[in-house]
């Protein structure tokens, strides 16, 4: 013989109980609950009014404009980037290379399609720092003369 159990409609008896209990005990309940959370429970319960807004608002959504008068220089990181940032605002402006260390000393190496690079510099800034390029750096020459060298050949002073 098979019994077949369906599922019936609405709560059961017991869990109708419960919510009849807590629902008559709703007042001790939440004193409780104020007395132990020292009032924070019916604070959170109570709608906190929205704010609003006062006079007319704007808000853009586009990029930051750039500044008319940026002032680029050549940054060497920390580690190793070899980058042209604006001194007036801190952001990147190019990624010229990185400093990479070889048979123990460092090489610039140009950021060319050649060289590998995903995002490779301007035809023009390329030429221009041709001969930098596996340039090694020394006790002689080092990351200020650099950053120098192609701060001169770019026109930036």
């Amino acid at each position: 013989m098979v019994e077949i159990i369906s599922k019936r409609d609405g709560s059961r008896r017991e869990d109708a109980a419960i919510k009849r209990l807590i629902e008559q005990n709703r007042a001790t309940i939440t004193r409780l609950a104020d007395h132990i959370s020292g009032g924070s429970y019916s604070a959170r319960k109570t709608a906190k009014p929205k704010p609003e807004a006062k006079g007319l608002i704007i808000h853009s959504v586009g990029s930051a404009r750039p500044t008319a008068d940026a002032n680029p220089r050549i940054r060497i990181s920390l580690n190793g980037r070899v980058i042209a940032v604006d001194e007036n605002s801190g952001r990147q402006l190019h990624h010229i290379g990185d400093l990479r260390r070889r048979d123990g000393t460092d090489v610039f190496v140009l950021a060319t399609k050649v060289n590998q690079y995903f995002s490779p510099v301007d035809e023009d800034i390329a030429a221009a720092l041709a001969d930098l390029d596996g340039g090694r750096l020394g006790p002689d020459y080092g990351e200020e003369q650099l950053a120098a060298d192609i701060g001169n050949r770019l026109g930036m002073t």
